[in-house]
């Protein structure tokens, strides 16, 4: 089981804690003195499928040096805001197969990363790699 909690600070800023025991300041308001809430869900997004993909490639044996994921989204104008496109650009560097760039990216995306598959409930998303050699 997973467990987090929000603690307020002041303003719109919170403590927040996961299991891990991590802390990190959320600010949901102007000062943005941390991420917020909804950057949280897209750098857990990045953050998923770019675990997916290195994890994937280093099963395939494929030789990268590097693994980026970048995400732009859209969101809903009225509440509940939530996102509604999501544009995943992968920057991936080394001697790696296109292919398997491309099947790890898909992967990840269709069965791995948790975080897509409860996204993909509102949004589009879509992917673009760039090869960086």
């Amino acid at each position: 089981m997973v467990k987090a909690s929000a603690q307020w600070t002041d303003g719109e800023r919170f403590i927040g804690t996961a299991s891990s025991g991590h802390a990190m300041i959320v600010d949901a308001g102007k000062e943005k003195s941390g991420s917020g809430p909804m950057e949280l869900v897209l750098i857990g997004l990045c953050s998923c499928t770019a675990s997916d993909v290195v994890s994937i490639l280093r099963k395939k044996r494929e030789p990268f040096s590097s693994v980026e994921v970048h995400a732009e989204a859209e969101r809903a104008a009225e509440p509940p805001a939530v996102y509604t496109r999501i544009k995943l650009a992968y920057r991936i560097g080394g001697k790696v197969q296109r292919k398997a760039a491309e099947d790890a990216v898909r992967l990840s995306k269709e069965k791995y990363c948790s975080v897509s598959q409860m996204l993909q409930k509102t949004a589009i998303i879509t992917t673009e790699i760039e090869m960086l050699g």
